[in-house]
């Protein structure tokens, strides 16, 4: 096998690299990633010192890819099969790839940090202001998308596949609501592409170790 992911099922970036994947059709080795393994952490740190997840290698050209963004990219350059940067567009797919991940991603990931720590490292402030940034980005979600089919263009690209990770967790611990309908039938449509189910699948078995389990609507849940 040509290209190797290291990777985790539950992991909400890891999920924008694997949506772009299941898009191209493109073969790879997903190996499992459990950074709770102390030999598996320090064998990754070895890959790649900062210790990030997901990490594309490529043996075939003797390449190691961190960042999501970097490895659809890469992808894109190299094993072309999705057309995720259409030539047309290409500032606006990286701007909304950078919005989903800046605006959306890290605002959902600070909350979840602050659940998974003792009760006397909590930040309620923090937790606070990270909800206040969702909400905010709901409301620029839903002005883009009230005239849009996709994120960027006609076409699924970059810029969709970070979008259903983020929000997938992010609607979980700050749900948008009635006032954002066009975010709402975005989600929907995000979620009856095969790759996207496809991901969702993979990862319904470790649902329960998400510090916001049962918050999980029914409908994502192994049944």
């Amino acid at each position: 096998m040509t290209l190797i992911l290291h990777s985790h099922p539950l992991a909400s970036f890891c999920w924008k690299v694997l949506i772009g994947l299941y898009e191209a059709g493109t073969p790879f080795e997903a190996r499992l990633l459990d950074l709770g393994d102390e030999a598996a952490r320090a064998a990754h740190l070895e890959r790649w010192p900062v210790g990030k997840m997901p990490l594309l290698i490529d043996e075939a050209r003797n390449e190691f890819v961190p960042e999501t963004t970097i490895i659809l990219e890469y992808l894109d350059r190299h094993y072309p099969g999705a057309n995720l940067l259409p030539d047309t567009g290409t500032l606006d797919v990286r701007l909304w790839d950078r919005f989903f991940d800046l605006y959306v991603h890290h605002p959902m990931q600070r909350i979840v940090a602050d659940r998974l720590r003792s009760e006397e490292k909590r930040d309620p402030y923090g937790v606070d202001e990270a909800r206040a940034q969702l909400q905010v980005a709901y409301g620029m979600i839903e002005t883009r998308m009230s005239s849009r089919e996709w994120a960027c263009g006609a076409g699924f690209t970059l810029a969709d596949c970070a979008a259903f990770p983020a929000l997938f967790y992010a609607g979980i611990i700050e749900p948008w609501n009635a006032r954002t309908p066009a975010l709402a039938t975005y989600f929907e449509r995000l979620l009856a592409r095969p790759s996207i189910m496809r991901v969702l699948a993979e990862a319904q078995p470790f649902f329960s170790y998400f510090p916001f389990a049962d918050d999980i609507p029914a409908r994502f849940r192994a049944q």
